[in-house]
């Protein structure tokens, strides 16, 4: 029987293929009251399963070498073994053995459910979901109890058709399965800031989370058709809608290929205007993916995930290794780091800071300013790396001229303190702000006449403007970008700093959004900054586009005021 189910694509693209049921140990066990004379025995028999997943982590880690997800991998590694370690785990359960006189078993389960509880205390969403990472740290502990670790199905054929459907997936698990050709990712678990996501877009396979009961529905061998973009799972398709996805899958397909062909291409629109297309980056190894895309440069390199999953912050040579690396390869063109965006509650130090709501917290340039030294290292970093190319300084979350004269005052500071260790630097490299706070936003003004170029993050900005938190489920459909407010105050910043000649780029959601290409140019935005994969189909969009048909319905968008009216008017605008 035929059936659909919805989840939330994470990684785009469609898939055609046959089911691969993942096992997993199952976390509802049984519950034994364990003679005095045979506790030490349980508790032998937990630091066994314990040594076991080590040294497995372990050999896993080392298997990790190279390819476009390998600091990815490590890092989430790195995690697990810490998660491994952690005392509440690990040192509690081994006591708990010893005051209850229960089973191995019963024990780690009961203390995961501890450590679980700290981590739903933590406000930051992507944190929260780290709780899953305990999850799988457990299962691996139970599979060592059980007598079979690391549990790997046998290697599959490669026939380039098998999806893999499973109750969750951390990333230790998507190491032991890339032997296995799998050309999607199913889970019930899982969002768009879990692990699996991640990994799934660095596979760059179509991948689903969130749906719930596949894992209980779905049947190993059912032919399963998996759209990424939707995050839609046709299960036993007809013959109708195999061919109608089986088109769909080739004419994607073609689509890329002839993408391919204007990666060298000018992005430049049909009245001759030149379009400067940059890329987001988290890592330095999606470079490769920066220039496979014909970027001109790097328009956001997220520096926070440097700092992520990990027990010690990156030193000051580890942070320069890592931007030169990029300035490197990027071979001249201009590579803008963010500094760190980092939030109240990343406990990067021992005092474990927790706010009520993190998004108006101790974050981004606030932390930066409240914690100079690591900021010093940052900077003094970044600034040793500006000699090996064109780098840029990008500063998030500005909202006050105190900030921005603080901020250079500590980039004076760490250009001196090189200068007095003769380490040589740019001394002419840029400083920009991200325009993220509708309070910068109306003070435009004062924020160009300090700094060197502008960013436009649309995605705080829209939260910031709308009062709406993205990770609320109950709120989130108000989350809007083509609201009114929204546009006449992207509409502003833009036009603003053009007739002021400072440099000003969106690198928010909707500058990788074809259906917001025309809308910006019509603005007046020439710089536009976008994971690397969307890159083409946006040039694509800018080579067909001619300002002087654009600006008139553009200034139309703007006056609206009704919904309606505004996507009416956006789909002639895109016609």
């Amino acid at each position: 029987m035929s059936f659909v189910l919805h989840g939330v694509g994470v990684s785009g693209g469609i898939s055609v293929g046959r089911a691969h049921l993942a096992s997993h140990a199952a976390l509802e066990v049984a519950h034994h009251v364990v003679p005095k004379d045979q506790v030490s025995n349980e508790i032998s028999r937990l630091d066994t399963a314990f040594t076991a997943v080590r040294e497995e982590l372990e050999a896993l880690h080392a298997s990790v070498v190279s390819g476009p997800a390998a600091a990815e991998y490590g890092a989430f590694l790195d995690l697990h073994r810490m998660i491994l370690d952690d005392p509440t785990l690990s040192t509690a359960a081994k006591t708990y053995i010893a005051q209850n006189q229960c089973n191995a078993e019963w024990a780690i389960t009961q203390q995961m459910g501890v450590l679980m509880a700290q981590f739903e205390e933590i406000e930051d969403p992507y944190l929260r979901e780290r709780k899953t990472d305990v999850i799988q740290v457990v299962e691996r502990v139970l599979k060592a109890l059980l007598g079979h670790p690391g549990y790997v199905p046998a290697p599959l054929k490669h026939d380039g058709a098998s999806i893999l459907v499973a109750h969750d997936l951390s990333p230790a698990d998507v190491l032991q399965y890339k032997q296995h050709w799998f050309i999607a990712f199913l889970t019930d678990l899982g969002g768009l800031t879990s692990h699996t996501a991640i990994v799934a877009r660095s596979l760059n396979i179509p991948s689903i989370v969130a749906l719930h009961h596949a894992r209980q529905l779905i049947r190993d061998n059912d032919v399963l058709i998996v759209d990424g973009n939707q995050g839609v799972v046709i299960v036993d398709p007809d013959e109708h809608v195999l061919s109608e996805y089986r088109l769909r899958q080739s004419q994607l397909e073609l689509e890329k290929q002839k993408l391919k062909r204007i990666k060298t291409t000018a992005a430049t629109t049909l009245d001759g205007t030149t379009i400067e297309l940059h890329a987001n980056i988290e890592l330095p190894q999606d470079v490769e993916q920066v220039k496979d895309n014909g970027a001109t440069g790097i328009g956001l390199f997220r520096s926070e995930f440097l700092f992520l999953n990990r027990d010690t912050l990156p030193d000051e040579d580890e942070q320069f290794e890592a931007y030169r690396t990029v300035a490197r390869k990027m071979r001249g063109l201009p590579v803008t780091i963010r500094t760190f965006d980092l939030g109240a509650d990343k406990n990067l130090d021992s005092a474990k800071r927790v706010a009520a709501n993190p998004a108006l917290g101790l974050r981004a340039i606030r932390l930066s300013l409240a914690e100079p030294q690591m900021f010093n290292t940052q900077l003094r970093a970044i600034l040793r790396a500006s000699r090996y190319g064109q780098i840029h300084i990008l500063v998030p979350m500005l909202s006050s001229i105190l900030e921005i004269t603080q901020t250079l005052h500590l980039i004076e500071n760490a250009k001196q303190s090189l200068r007095n260790e003769k380490i040589p630097f740019d001394e002419k490299i840029q400083v920009g702000g991200m325009i993220e706070i509708p309070a910068a936003a109306l003070c435009l003004d004062i924020f160009m006449r300090k700094l060197d170029f502008l960013s436009i993050g649309t995605n705080d900005l829209i939260q910031y403007t709308l009062a709406i938190d993205r990770a609320d489920d109950s709120v989130a459909h108000l989350y809007d970008s083509l609201h009114p407010a929204v546009l006449r105050l992207v509409a502003h910043i833009i036009r603003s700093a053009s007739r002021t000649g400072v440099p000003v780029s969106v690198c928010g959601e909707i500058a990788g959004d074809t259906a917001f290409t025309r809308l910006l140019l019509g603005f007046g935005l020439r710089s536009f900054s976008m994971h690397p994969a969307q890159l083409l189909t946006v040039k694509r969009e800018v080579l067909r586009s001619n300002l002087p048909d654009i600006i008139p319905l553009t200034q139309k968008i703007l006056k609206a005021d009704d919904p309606d009216k505004i996507h009416t008017l956006l789909a002639k605008l895109n016609g």
